[in-house]
């Protein structure tokens, strides 16, 4: 592993992918990803913290299909609980050791701030007015405003270019609203709602021709409403989700950063995606990581 100097490095701390897991109790399988043990970390890191507790608390989100969605047992499913499993497993943290703690927007940085969670993977947008409160790992993925078309795509929408012409819904308000406006004929083709998923009616009745919002939530809404609609897959924005952590902790930082470039490395990111977000989404190259 590339460890800042002074660590010991992780010994032997590979990872399998094995399929995601339906739940953490005894009658399934814990993790995605094996854990074998690690060496020492440094005394006084969070690492070696974590590491000697055996224990880790991740917020998430959990009200987030394909990325992060309580599966009824207070439980995260998606591909950001699998890149939780993965960091605890770098940690020799097994998945029955990892607290999840539901976060929503509004209580990501304060939730780090406050020692609530060791870190935060909840599709979390890496931006500078958050780098001054928190830290963060990453990007893992990155992800992009999108189009959400009926199955089939009956309209031959394949970039937002192919919305001349033609009405799309988003939500009132919010930013997806305000990018797409350069991209129709006029403000009267922008059919606004409260809610994205207020915006599926419309797309099944032919009274708007697109949904768009960020990509994640478009798979989303696609995967509950299977064999419907699907993702252009032509994102036109860009948004590096990363792991956020406390502030100028930056040796946790860069291991955090080290276990993601393994991961994408050997070919486990890939096949975490694959597992989750590739029902919907088409496995992307990973983004580079930022090594500020």
């Amino acid at each position: 592993m590339r460890l800042s100097k002074g660590f010991v490095a992780v010994a032997a701390a590979a990872v399998t992918v094995l399929g995601l897991s339906a739940c953490t109790d005894s009658a399934a399988p814990e993790s995605s990803v094996d854990v074998e043990e690690v060496a020492d970390f440094q005394d006084g890191t969070t690492m070696a913290r974590l590491a000697e507790a055996g224990e880790i608390t991740i917020g998430t989100k959990f009200d987030q299909p394909l990325f992060g969605l309580d599966d009824g047992s207070g439980t995260p499913q998606g591909f950001d609980a699998e890149i939780g499993k993965l960091v605890a497993a770098k940690l020799g943290i097994p998945a029955s050791g990892i607290t999840w703690v539901e976060t929503v927007s509004a209580n990501r940085e304060p939730f780090i701030q406050n020692g609530d969670v060791d870190l935060v993977i909840a599709t979390y947008t890496i931006n500078d007015a958050r780098k001054e409160v928190v830290s963060f790992a990453g990007p893992y993925y990155q992800a992009g405003q999108d189009l959400l078309v009926l199955e089939g795509n009956p309209d031959g929408i394949e970039s937002v270019d192919d919305l001349v012409g033609k009405k799309v819904c988003t939500v009132s308000g919010s930013t997806s609203e305000a990018n797409i406006a350069e991209y129709v004929s006029a403000p009267t083709d922008i059919i606004a709602t409260d809610t994205y998923s207020n915006c599926l009616e419309p797309l099944r009745t032919g009274a708007v021709q697109a949904v768009t919002t960020d990509n994640v939530i478009l798979a989303g809404l696609a995967d509950q409403n299977e064999g419907e609609f699907e993702v252009v897959g032509e994102p036109f924005t860009e948004e590096p989700y990363g792991i956020g952590l406390a502030l100028d902790d930056t040796d946790f930082r860069m291991f955090v950063n080290d276990t993601l470039q393994d991961a994408e490395d050997d070919g486990t990111w890939d096949e975490l995606w694959e597992a989750t977000a590739r029902t919907v989404l088409e496995t992307p190259e990973p983004p580079a990581i930022d090594r500020y």
